[in-house]
C-alpha cells in the first residue's frame, strides 16, 4: 500500500509565496483606496461649503440674479457650453498660449538662472533686477507690450514670459545657492568640471527648489495670460479671457462664473501635476513621510 508523500519543498514555497502575494496585494489596494479617499473627502467638503455659502449669498438678495447667479444656473450654463465645439476651441487656444509661453519661460529661466548663479559679476548686476521683475504686476507690462507688438498674440506671450521667467530663474538660483558643499567636493574628486559638474551635481541637487520655482512660475504665467486675454482681444481667436470680457460686457453672470470655474479647475489640475512631480522627487530622495 502506497504511502502519501509530502509535496516537495519547492511546492510549499510556491504556495506560501502565492498567499503572501495575495495578502500584500490586498493590503496595497486597501492602502491606495485609503489614500485616495483621504485626499478626496476634504476636497469634496470644501467644495460643498463653498457652494453652500455661494447659494446663501444668492438667497440673501444682496445682488440681483443677473449680477450674481446661483450655483444651479451657473452649472447649467457650464454644462451647455461644454457641449459646444466653440467653447472647447476657446479652451484649446488658451492652453496653447499657456504652454507656449511657459515653455519659453522655462528655457529662458534655466539659462538665466544657471548663468547668474555661477558668475559673480552677473549675480551682482542682475540678481536684484530679477527679483524686482518678479514683483512687477503683469498688467503693468501690457501698455508696453501693446506698443511693441500691437493687439496680437505676441503681446500676450511677451507678458506671460516676463511674468514667469523671474520666478523660474530665482528657483534655480536658490537651489544652486543651497547645494551642499560636500557634493561639490565629491564632484571635483570624481573629475567633474564646469558643465559636467553643473549637469551631474548642481542641477540634480537644485531640483526641489527649481521645481518650486517652476510651480510659482506657472502661477504667474497663468495669471498673466488671463489678464492678457481680457486686455488684448484678438479677432477670430476665441479664448477663455475673451469669454470673460464679453460675459462681463453682456452682464451674463452665469456665463462669467462658469468660465471662472473652468479657469479654476485648470489651475487646480496643473497644480496637482506639480504636486505629483514633487512627491515623486521626495520618494526618490527618501524624504516621503511614512504614514500608517
Amino acid at each position: 500500500m502506497a504511502v502519501d508523500q509530502a509535496p516537495p519543498a519547492d511546492t510549499h514555497a510556491q504556495h506560501l509565496a502565492g498567499l503572501d502575494a495575495l495578502e500584500l496585494g490586498g493590503g496595497e489596494r486597501h492602502r491606495v483606496t485609503s489614500q485616495v479617499w483621504g485626499r478626496l473627502w476634504p476636497i469634496a467638503l470644501a467644495v460643498g461649503l463653498v457652494l453652500l455659502i455661494w447659494q446663501a449669498v444668492v438667497w440673501s438678495g444682496r445682488w440681483p440674479e443677473y449680477v450674481l447667479a446661483g450655483p444651479v444656473e451657473t452649472f447649467g450654463v457650464l454644462r451647455e457650453r461644454l457641449t459646444t465645439a466653440e467653447y472647447w476651441e476657446a479652451i484649446a487656444v488658451t492652453m496653447r498660449r499657456a504652454v507656449t509661453g511657459f515653455a519659453i519661460s522655462v528655457l529662458i529661466g534655466l539659462v538665466v538662472g544657471a548663468l547668474v548663479s555661477r558668475i559673480k559679476v552677473l549675480r551682482a548686476a542682475f540678481g536684484s533686477l530679477i527679483t524686482g521683475l518678479q514683483t512687477m504686476p503683469s498688467i503693468a507690462w501690457f501698455p508696453l507690450a501693446i506698443l511693441l507688438f500691437g493687439l496680437t498674440e505676441s503681446a500676450i506671450t511677451f507678458v506671460v514670459i516676463l511674468g514667469a521667467t523671474p520666478s523660474i530663474a530665482n528657483g534655480l538660483i536658490a537651489g544652486v545657492d543651497y547645494t551642499p558643499p560636500i557634493l561639490l567636493r565629491a564632484g571635483h574628486v570624481l573629475g567633474f568640471r564646469r558643465l559636467q559638474l553643473y549637469r551631474h551635481v548642481i542641477l540634480p541637487a537644485s531640483l526641489p527648489s527649481f521645481l518650486a520655482g517652476l510651480k510659482q512660475g506657472w502661477a504667474f504665467a497663468w495669471r498673466s495670460l488671463m489678464a492678457g486675454e481680457i486686455v488684448v482681444i484678438i479677432a477670430h481667436q476665441s479664448s477663455l479671457g475673451e469669454r470673460l470680457f464679453f460675459d462681463r460686457e453682456l452682464a451674463d453672470s452665469a456665463g462669467l462664473l462658469s468660465t471662472m470655474i473652468v479657469i479654476l479647475v485648470i489651475g487646480i489640475g496643473v497644480d496637482l501635476l506639480f504636486e505629483t512631480a514633487d512627491n515623486s522627487l521626495r520618494r526618490r530622495w527618501g524624504l516621503q513621510q511614512v504614514r500608517n
